[in-house]
């Protein structure tokens, strides 16, 4: 008889799933947040088996507290990291995952997508460093008529510092430094800077 696969519930569970399937970077990244770092957490890697991101999925739902997990009408991620991951934590509470897109620069909601007014949203990222992304998502479902009551992540980079107005339960939190473009160590100035996010510069 199979038993359920173990859900990653440690951060050094967590990182060895990014490990196991190369998804770790190490190099020189400028990070979606403008910062810059040696060290670069792929999720869209980490998240190309389908059964993997299940699990962490279910791993980062296992971390919300219940009263909200009950409250949650609908899921909402930002484009483009956080579909994947919304999409499987949509599939492990059974609620629908919507995304926002940002084709203007501004987050909305597209291609038939609509919230119910006073909808609660658990919104649902891949990563979050500086908070920014999430702030604009988060206030992007407000103009939607929704409201988010609590936002969830797989990783944390923010050194637990990160304040989006909501609860925010990451799955694990990592403190691989990040540096301002003035501060950039010389170690890390020699390497050749790479963008690996979505975001445009």
């Amino acid at each position: 008889m199979n038993s359920a696969p173990t859900l990653p519930r440690t951060e050094d569970e967590v990182l060895a799933e990014f490990r196991g399937c190369g998804a770790l970077l190490e190099g020189h990244f400028k990070l979606s947040s403008g910062k810059h770092s040696g060290h670069y957490l792929q999720c869209a890697r980490v998240l190309m088996n389908p059964a993997r991101a299940a699990r962490l999925a279910e791993a980062v739902v296992a971390g919300i507290p219940a009263e909200i997990v009950e409250n949650v009408d609908v899921v909402v991620s930002p484009a483009m990291g956080g579909i994947i991951i919304g999409h499987e934590v949509g599939r492990a509470l059974n609620k629908d995952a919507l995304f926002l897109e940002r084709p203007d620069g501004t987050f909305h909601l597209r291609r038939g997508f609509a919230l119910e007014p006073g909808a609660k949203i658990l919104m649902v990222e891949d990563v979050v460093t500086t908070g920014l992304s999430s702030r604009e998502a988060i206030a992007a479902v407000a103009r939607e008529g929704g409201e988010v009551i609590a936002e969830c992540s797989l990783i944390d980079r923010s050194l637990g510092s990160v304040n989006l107005g909501v609860p925010f339960y990451p799955l694990a939190a990592f403190d691989f430094p990040t540096y301002d473009e003035d501060s950039i160590p010389e170690a890390l100035a020699s390497v050749a800077i790479t963008k690996p996010g979505s975001r445009k510069e």
